[in-house]
Order: structure tokens, then C-alpha cells, then sequence
């Protein structure tokens, strides 16, 4: 075995020029070759403890794929990495590591940690571009589950489900399957060609998949029962955008960040007039929020030539986005307006002209462990005639609206049994962002996983007790 590489910084991945990438909506990083990989896998001291594979949501055995990459064997890489998780080359590009399994590595006591996502999507995409690929062997359960979403937690939970042998069926309200993964996520960080190639894996398990359908509209839960159904999973996600509350939001030039990356990505706004969806870009936009949707969408528009500013109410160093998403956006040629809060839009003709802002300063820490914004009373106004607000985003409450039998928070997470995952109606199950509200790809899978084990629980029980 080769010897361990004791350097104590990762292999750089190679990314596009700033000002190259900042014109286009091809992937910004390229990924590692196979020299690269296997000099960066050579960082893992192959811990006893295994501390990374605790910090992932979705517990991938992450020193056995590495320990495969050092010794070439790619297929058996991808083999230990599949065990566990049904969508590598996408955990591989959005994951957040630096706070799961790279936050807890060894080899970042002292120095960087293993770049264990950078080695995954090597991985996955050696995988895709070899078309490598063994049939999963199950045993039919002759029973039917029914998955509502097909975003990173219902699919999960699908091809779990599938594996175990259930015959699935995922029921999607959108006309391409994917989720947030397809509509929420830009093509230069997540390629839509990716995500297709990662679903038509699932399906290759023998799920079904039956877009345009909006279930609580189309089809109730009470009929999917009716039709044989004999649990349900509902994993629809958080898509209903929170707005500001103040002045102003209603004019021409607004939108929430939901709306304006789904024309961007599902609907590809940025290849008009190939593509018939138009999206109005003014040449001077204002972003409001300081997330990862806040900078997809504030790089996007930067991508389609406008001069774009993010402001937030907090630090720059306060932000909740990825380091790796705010330092990509600065290198773009972001602004960035920190301690400063929207109070008023202004509009001149029926669109924006300007945004009034309040300038903030940190006061104590709060719940989330951040410092909090204080308005100082000190006001400007800054010219733009765009705004694009991401300050989160809550669960759809259609589910709620049409099953009166399933309770929910006061915010519109769906409640569950911690232990079964079960909501408040039996025999459907929930999880993802429709329970937590807007948290990561990864989390999101995590509980798709909880979900199909205690599904399959649910039904096993069903089945011994009649």
C-alpha cells in the first residue's frame, strides 16, 4: 500500500477562471483526475473510530471507498459508497462536508481535512462516464408504497424502498423529476445531466415515476390508499418562499428566489430565446440574504450581465452560505452590502428604482449562535431595479390544507414521531424538508433513509398482525 501523504492541505481542485465562469453556467469545478484523486485519498490515516463516517447523515464508509481509490479499484470504491448512498455524484457537489464528515476528520486537527466529498464525486463521475453498472438483486415484498416528491429525500426513500423489493411509484407535481435538486440548484454548481443520470438509477431499481401530478389536487392520499397503496411517504419539500413584509414588494422587478432559480434552472431562462421563458434581469440587482439560495441566485444573475449585490443584515463572516459558495461569489465579482437590512422598496412607473436599508450593528449572540442584527436608525438609498429575496422558505401547506388529520408546526413543518417518522395519520410517513423546513441535500436524505426502514417496519407489522 502506498504510503499515507501527511501534507497538510487538500489537493486544489481545478475550478474555471472567475472571469471566464462568471459569463457561463458550466460547472465551476472541474474535478480531480485520477492522479489527483489517488494522492488525496492517500491523506486518510484510515482512523479505527471513524469519525467521518459518524458525521454523514447518510453514514457512507468513507475510509473503505477511500482505501479503494489508493489502491485503483474505482469499482469497488463506488460499490462501498452505494451501499448507503443512492446519489454520490450529487453529495459529492453540494454537500456541505466542512460541517459534517470533513468537520469531524483526523487530518483536520492539525492542517486540512481529507477532501472526502472532492473524492466522492470523482468517484461517482468515474462511475457515469464508465457506465458501469451491476443489477441489484431483491426480493419482491408485494406491496405497493407510495412516494410524493421526487427531491434528494424522496428519492432516497424510493430506491430504498426498491431494494427491499416494494413496488414504488414517486408522484411528482413538476413535469421533470429531480426537485430542488432540478429547479433549485444552478447548472454550474449541480449539472442537470447529472441529476437526470443519478434519477434514471433510481428507476433502474423499478421505481415508477408519474410527473404532472399534484397530490391533494390530481389525487388525494385517501385515494392512493383506495388504489392499493399501503404506506405513503411525503417528502414535498419546503417551496413556499418567506418574503419581507415591507413596502414595496409587490412592484414589477420582485421576485422570491424560488421563482426567479426555477425559471433558471427547470425552465433554463438563461438559454432564451432557445428556451421560451423569459426572466427580466435589470442591469443593477439586489439580493436579499446571505445562504446558499441566496448566492445561487445572486451568481446566476451576475452570469446573465448584471451588476449584482447581495445584502444582508449580518457579518460577512456571519453568513450561513457554504465559505466555498461565498468565496466562489466574490471571485465572481459579487458586492456584497453587509449590515444592512431592507426596510422599503421603492418604485418608480410600477417597478423597482431603489432599495431603502437600515444600517445594522451585532449585538449579543442569539438561538442560532450568531450575533444579532440591531437597526441603528441610519437609512440609505441604493439604486437598483431588481430584487431577488432569499430569507427561506417554508413547507408546502397543501398537504395540510386537504388532510386535516395530519397536524403541523405553527411555521408548516409537518409533525412526526421522531422514532417511527410516522405523522399524525397512520400509514403515512414524512421527512426531508416538509418536517425540518429548508436544511441541506444531505440531511434530506438521511431521513428518507429513516423513512423506508420504518416503512418497511410498518408494513412487515401490518402483514404479521393480519
Amino acid at each position: 500500500m502506498p504510503k499515507f501523504n501527511m501534507s497538510l492541505k487538500k489537493v486544489p481542485m481545478p475550478e474555471q477562471d472567475p472571469n471566464v465562469r462568471n459569463t457561463n453556467f458550466k460547472e465551476v469545478t472541474l474535478g480531480y483526475t485520477l492522479e489527483m484523486a489517488k494522492e488525496e485519498a492517500t491523506r486518510c490515516i484510515q482512523c479505527k473510530n471513524r469519525p467521518c463516517m459518524a458525521g454523514c447523515p447518510v453514514s457512507v464508509h468513507i475510509p473503505e471507498f477511500i482505501h479503494h481509490v489508493v489502491n485503483d479499484d474505482l469499482e469497488a470504491a463506488y460499490d462501498a459508497i452505494a451501499q448507503t448512498n443512492n446519489l454520490p455524484a450529487i453529495c459529492g457537489r453540494v454537500c456541505p462536508q466542512e460541517n459534517q464528515c470533513e468537520g469531524v476528520c483526523t487530518r483536520g486537527i492539525k492542517g486540512e481535512p481529507v477532501a472526502i466529498g472532492r473524492l466522492e464525486r470523482f468517484v461517482a463521475d468515474w462511475y457515469m462516464n464508465n457506465s458501469y453498472n451491476k443489477p441489484v438483486e431483491v426480493t419482491s415484498q408485494n406491496a405497493k408504497v407510495a412516494v410524493i416528491g421526487s427531491g434528494p429525500s424522496g428519492l432516497t426513500a424510493a430506491a430504498d424502498l426498491a431494494k427491499l423489493g416494494y413496488q414504488v411509484v414517486i408522484f411528482e407535481a413538476f413535469h421533470t423529476a429531480g426537485g430542488v435538486l432540478m429547479y433549485g440548484i444552478p447548472e454550474f454548481r449541480l449539472p442537470k445531466q447529472l441529476v437526470q443520470k443519478e434519477l434514471k438509477n433510481v428507476i433502474g431499481l423499478g421505481v415508477k415515476l408519474q410527473t404532472n401530478t399534484i397530490v391533494g389536487r390530481t389525487i388525494s392520499l385517501n385515494d392512493l390508499f383506495d388504489q392499493g397503496f399501503e404506506a405513503i411517504y411525503v417528502s414535498t419539500g419546503a417551496g413556499l418562499p418567506s418574503f419581507l413584509g415591507i413596502e414595496g414588494e409587490n412592484l414589477n422587478g420582485v421576485y422570491s428566489a424560488n421563482e426567479f432559480l426555477t425559471r433558471m434552472n427547470l425552465m433554463k431562462a438563461y438559454k432564451f430565446p432557445e428556451y421560451d421563458t423569459p426572466v427580466h434581469i435589470g442591469k443593477k440587482v439586489c439580493v436579499v440574504g446571505g445562504g446558499n439560495v441566496a448566492m445561487d441566485a445572486a451568481r446566476s444573475a451576475k452570469r446573465l450581465g448584471a451588476d449584482v449585490t447581495v445584502v444582508y443584515r449580518r457579518s460577512f463572516e456571519e453568513m450561513p452560505a457554504r465559505v466555498e459558495e461565498s468565496h466562489h461569489a466574490m471571485e465572481e465579482g459579487i458586492n456584497f452590502l453587509n449590515l444592512h437590512n431592507p426596510v422599503e422598496i421603492i418604485g418608480k412607473d410600477g417597478w423597482v428604482s431603489a432599495v431603502k436599508v437600515e444600517k445594522m450593528e451585532l449585538g449579543e449572540e442569539d438561538k442560532s449562535g450568531r450575533r444579532r442584527p440591531i437597526p441603528t436608525g441610519e437609512y440609505e438609498e441604493v439604486e437598483f431595479d431588481s430584487v431577488i429575496v432569499s430569507i427561506g422558505q417554508t413547507p408546502n401547506p397543501l398537504i395540510k390544507q386537504t388532510n386535516p388529520d395530519i397536524e403541523t408546526e405553527s411555521w408548516g413543518g409537518i409533525i412526526i414521531n421522531e422514532d417511527t417518522t410516522m405523522t399524525t395519520k397512520d400509514g403515512v410517513f414524512a421527512g426531508g424538508d416538509a418536517v425540518s423546513g429548508a436544511a441541506t441535500v444531505i440531511l434530506a436524505m438521511g431521513a428518507g433513509k429513516k423513512a423506508a426502514e420504518n416503512i418497511d417496519k410498518y408494513i412487515r407489522n401490518k402483514k404479521a398482525n393480519n
